[in-house]
């Protein structure tokens, strides 16, 4: 069985997280994803962590979790050679993904205009850090970005942190990996639309954007209240509750906001006083006594282990407790899920895990079942095809 996207064909010029996240996405659903590296490779081949046992180092566990499923090729684009090599394939891809600043596809003569006139059904991606001018042209068009800038800029930061008001940085790379996916929902799109109309299209994610809308929230509460909204360490501004509450033995969210549940986790926790207090009927009257709610609730919380809890509010009420990365391995519902993802790794004599799909389908399952590639383990392959 094969996954909904088999049979499309990509070029793919990304490096470093969110192009590479976004397609490996589109490897995961089928594509044939063929990534381009310059003759040194993508950077992040350089990034850990290795196996102890491995001998070549080819690429560590970075490289290996966001390029799996992918063929690669070594281009040159600077060369006369690698640029025309590279126009072939685009010519017969149905999808070509870049990440370069603005500018740098036009200056090797390989710009979407250029592109799409060998190709007029390809379909052009574009991330960058601030869009790109065809789309809306950024005061900071020329500024390079990271995953801490962008989270930074458009709002992640703003509202993430104590609060005394210092701010924290999101631990997962958001600003990457959710322009990545939101890139690879544009790419879809137009695959499906190109599939009716025959031809392709310019689509553009500017890193800042996406995370902008992922912060959506402080954009409609400032709109609407003329407040810009601060850290609040784990609390909610709207909600309630909504906390992390102690336990002997680590931390525990708890998420009752609707007004059926609350009164469900009173009696829960032995608190009958509160579901009948009229100054706690309401979500609205909760949020404005969030200090009581959140003592009432570590009240009880702070004697008893996660498990305990756990398996007296489970099922009840919203609550999950805050857990690392081995707990999360050995939590039966990543196995029953297949949410991790066991690859050969080059050098080494061992297997290890990298993040499975989320993506779920009935009849074309989205599977990644292929290790990332050694640098140019596909070139004389496409290079023997360019040639026929």
């Amino acid at each position: 069985m094969t996954g909904p996207l088999d049979g499309v064909k990509i070029v793919d010029l990304t490096h470093a997280l969110a192009g590479p996240y976004c397609t490996m996405l589109l490897a995961d659903l089928g594509a044939d994803v063929l990534k381009v590296e310059p003759p040194s490779g993508d950077l992040s081949r350089l990034a850990g962590p290795y196996p102890d046992d491995d001998s070549t180092h080819a690429f560590g566990g970075y490289f290996q979790s966001v390029n799996r499923g992918k063929r690669s090729v070594v281009l040159d684009l600077k060369t006369p050679e690698g640029a025309a090599t590279l126009r072939t394939l685009a010519a017969d891809a149905d999808i070509l993904v870049e990440n370069f600043t603005p500018g740098v596809m036009e200056r090797l003569g390989l710009s979407y205009e250029s592109l799409t006139a060998d190709n007029p059904r390809l379909v052009y991606a574009a991330l960058r850090g601030f869009g790109d001018p065809r789309s809306g042209e950024s005061p900071y068009q020329s500024w390079p970005a990271f995953d801490i800038v962008i989270q930074a800029m458009a709002g992640v930061m703003g509202i993430t942190g104590t609060e005394d008001g210092s701010p924290i940085k999101v631990g997962p790379g958001v600003a990457d990996i959710f322009p990545g996916t939101m890139l690879a929902l544009g790419i879809t799109s137009a695959l499906y639309e190109a599939r009716g109309s025959g031809k392709g299209q310019f689509v553009d994610v500017a890193m800042y954007d996406a995370v902008m809308s992922l912060c959506e929230r402080i954009v409609y509460q400032h709109s609407y209240t003329g407040i810009a909204p601060k850290p609040e360490g784990n609390k909610h501004p709207l909600l309630s509750p909504f906390d992390i509450v102690p336990a002997t033995d680590g931390w525990i969210a708890i998420a009752a906001p609707n007004d059926n549940r609350w009164r469900r986790l009173c009696a829960l926790i032995d608190r009958p006083d509160l579901a009948d207090d009229p100054a706690f009927a309401t979500n609205d009257k909760r949020v404005s006594r969030r200090g009581v709610v959140h003592e009432a609730l570590s009240t009880w919380t702070r004697d008893r282990t996660k498990e305990d809890i756990l398996a007296h509010l489970g099922g009840h009420v919203p609550v999950g407790a805050v857990r690392d990365a081995a707990e999360i391995m050995a939590d039966p519902h990543v196995k029953a899920r297949a949410m991790t993802v066991a690859l050969e790794h080059p050098g080494s004599t061992q297997t290890f895990d990298v993040a499975g799909q989320p993506l779920k389908f009935s009849r074309t399952p989205a599977i990644p079942t292929r290790r990332a590639p050694l640098l140019d383990e596909h070139g004389p392959q496409v290079r023997s095809d360019r040639t026929q």
